[in-house]
């Protein structure tokens, strides 16, 4: 085969097969060759550019670069060089987390250093955040990056995120473990207070935004609401409140609702956001533990302007339900979330649900 980067490239459209490409870079790249294969990577870009429509070779061929310069120690230069031609935010999140689940922080250090993608050290930054490192290089503790989406949320693991489900890269591909919910049935039956809808097309944004990609990107629906009601609403009488404010979700319901806790909650989301559902890749993990965050401050009612302290102290005040899979409504393949939550004083309730199906 040519060695040559630009002429493999002209003519991946050819083959029927890119294995040989495959084993060529990782030749060249355990004899220590790591440009040859960025090189490779980037003209593939070139070619591939993000647009789905370019024939599968070029995504193929630039997939496999990426991956083989992100996951071997030692060519994480080359896998910056790589990257920093990449003019698509998702592929910048995704090698993030590639980075970040194959290297150290120190040896990671190079990829904050001056001159690198603001995205990308963002991203990574928060990657490692997820995998329970601290990060202590200057560009991390500086303010000047604070104004990106990704600089309000924590610089290390809360206790309402515990030690979160991530993927475990290699080569070939890559696996995650599904959190499950484990949710303590609910019994007994109550009336309903008097309630009225107070869902808003801004608020319900914000309560669906851990789960937005299954409907934008695979065949996922969504239902996000709140209410408000004129007196308390008790444990025993929230799964009544569910049918009986006309949640199409929860029509024809009689069992089904747990308790659960703000943990499991957000790690359901968590993985909705960042694995997404049964045709996509959801958003990768920095831009999952956002979005997963994003939805418990809708959820419980948080002010816009709320720390992720405030956010999460008041959901641990709030109560917590399941009712993920209770009804028709939902396909119960692997990709089912229904929330309910009701606020500290008892008169508000937040929904959430969603479902996807391949």
């Amino acid at each position: 085969m040519d060695d040559d980067p630009q002429r493999i490239v002209a003519g991946l459209a050819e083959l029927g097969d890119v294995t040989g490409v495959w084993e060529l870079a990782e030749r060249r790249l355990q004899a220590g060759d790591a440009r040859f294969v960025a090189d490779l990577g980037i003209e593939a870009w070139r070619r591939y550019g993000g647009d789905p429509t370019t024939p599968w070779q070029y995504r193929n061929a630039f997939d496999r670069t990426l991956r083989l310069l992100t996951l071997t120690p030692g060519a994480i230069d080359q896998a910056v060089r790589l990257i920093s031609v990449v003019q698509d935010r998702r592929l910048i999140r995704y090698a993030a987390s590639l980075l970040a689940s194959a290297h150290t922080v120190a040896d990671l250090g190079v990829v904050f250093d001056a001159g690198r993608s603001e995205e990308l050290r963002a991203c990574l930054l928060q990657e490692l955040v997820l995998r329970g490192a601290e990060v202590h290089h200057r560009w991390a503790v500086s303010p000047h990056w604070r104004h990106h989406p990704l600089g309000w949320l924590p610089m290390s693991l809360t206790s309402i995120e515990g030690r979160p489900s991530l993927p475990r890269y290699h080569i070939g591909g890559e696996s995650q473990d599904l959190p499950a919910m484990a949710a303590e049935p609910v019994r007994g039956h109550g009336s309903v207070p008097r309630w009225q809808e107070t869902s808003a097309s801004d608020e319900a944004v914000a309560l669906s935004a851990a789960v937005d990609n299954w409907a934008e990107e695979s065949n996922g629906r969504i239902e996000a609401r709140t209410f408000v009601f004129d007196d308390d609403l008790p444990p025993y009488a929230v799964g009544n409140a569910l049918v009986s404010v006309g949640l199409e979700c929860a029509q024809g319901m009689t069992t089904g609702l747990g308790a659960c806790s703000a943990l499991q909650a957000w790690r359901q989301l968590f993985s909705a956001a960042s694995t997404g559902g049964a045709y996509n890749r959801g958003e990768f993990g920095a831009y999952g533990r956002l979005l997963a965050w994003q939805s418990v401050a809708a959820l419980v009612g948080a002010a816009h302007d709320a720390s992720a302290g405030d956010v999460e102290a008041l959901a641990h005040r709030c109560s917590w339900y399941s009712f993920a899979g209770a009804t028709g409504w939902f396909d119960n393949v692997a990709w089912d979330i229904g929330l309910a939550v009701v606020s500290p004083d008892r008169r508000r309730l937040a929904v959430l649900a969603a479902s996807d199906t391949d």
